[in-house]
């Protein structure tokens, strides 16, 4: 298996921190990273996004319901207590927005991927990726922590 450098891991916690203040209006903390399984709770959304090109695999971004409402608030500009179509769809548009700045900062870098249309799933649900362990990189504002899952690969 190979591992990632530190020049194939920036671009993805680059671009989730500029995104998550530019969207949501807070000064983000990138926390230790980690290997973690990838299995969440029953009270947990994750968006899931395939990534392809030069590496290859998944990267999920996970949050609690409590920080997917905050994000969804800040996102929408009104209040949201439960995630419905709208605010789903706004999260989502959030792990669009994450992949496509990184894509762009792997282009510049002369590495091409591409990524696959963010599915959002809820509940207690485990991922297994048997090429690739996953690296969790939490990211941290307020009260919130949404983190960050890289199970990829290079080619």
């Amino acid at each position: 298996m190979a591992t990632l450098s530190a020049e194939h891991i920036n671009p993805f916690l680059m671009a989730a921190k500029k995104v998550l203040q530019d969207m949501c209006f807070v000064e983000v903390s990138i926390q230790k990273p980690g290997l973690k399984e990838a299995a969440f709770s029953a009270d947990t959304w994750v968006i899931i996004i395939g990534v392809t090109g030069e590496m290859r695999g998944q990267v999920l971004i996970a949050m609690h319901e409590k920080d997917a409402c905050n994000i969804a608030s800040k996102m929408c500009m009104m209040e949201v207590t439960s995630i419905d179509d709208f605010s789903a769809s706004a999260l989502s548009e959030l792990g669009n927005m994450i992949m496509g700045n990184a894509a762009t900062v792997f282009a510049s870098n002369g590495i091409g991927i591409d990524i696959t249309p963010p599915t959002l799933s809820h509940g207690e649900v485990s991922f297994t990726s048997t090429y690739a362990k996953s690296l969790c990189v939490p990211l941290t504002f307020a009260d919130t922590t949404v983190e960050l899952y890289l199970a990829l690969k290079q080619d």
